[in-house]
């Protein structure tokens, strides 16, 4: 019995094929120029860098519960309310206790943009003779200070306030996160 020849092997595993010049086996590098290489690289660090940039560019401070330009800009008379005082969210609910049975229902809140003045500044609302003689002592006896609602010039709802640390800020001290500066009281 006579053995055939190499070339008509049924078996594809048996050939054997000749190595390319350099004794390099195929990579994918070679298939993909290096110019495309640089640029999918540089589009990878800057993908990287843009998405740093937008995590960390936004440094929001635990006193914020919403953006303070966005209340700044909606308060009544905004300029008078930054310079001589804070603006606020005032929210207006009614408050109806029960006690046989025990229970306790509140109104939906109303939320209204409103400004809060510091004691020093309540010359303000007395020039434009928008609050008594009387009202500035009661208030001044108290320890509190004037906020209010509306605009100044067109028949503001001004009350006289407290302000209640009691309860604290739930949004301060915070795990991982850094305490707020102190801001002067009102």
């Amino acid at each position: 019995m006579k053995r055939q020849p190499r070339s008509k092997n049924p078996y594809p595993y048996d050939d054997y094929s000749q190595p390319r010049k350099g004794g390099k086996s195929p990579s994918f590098m070679e298939g993909i120029n290096y110019t495309l290489a640089a640029i999918c690289a540089g589009i990878f660090i800057l993908g990287i860098g843009v998405g740093i940039a937008l995590s960390s560019g936004q440094t929001i401070s635990t006193p914020n519960v919403a953006s303070r330009e966005v209340i700044d800009r909606s308060a009544p008379n905004p300029e008078i309310c930054v310079q001589f005082g804070a603006s606020a969210i005032v929210s207006d609910l009614r408050v109806f206790i029960t006690l046989n049975p025990f229970n306790v229902y509140v109104t939906q809140p109303n939320m209204k943009p409103g400004c809060v003045l510091r004691k020093n500044n309540w010359s303000i609302l007395e020039q434009q003779k928008l609050i008594t003689d009387e009202q500035v002592k009661q208030c001044k006896n108290r320890m509190n200070t004037f906020g209010f609602t509306g605009t100044l010039e067109s028949s503001p709802k001004i009350e006289c306030i407290y302000q209640n640390d009691a309860a604290g800020n739930l949004f301060f001290n915070r795990p991982g996160t850094v305490d707020p500066k102190k801001t002067e009281q009102f």
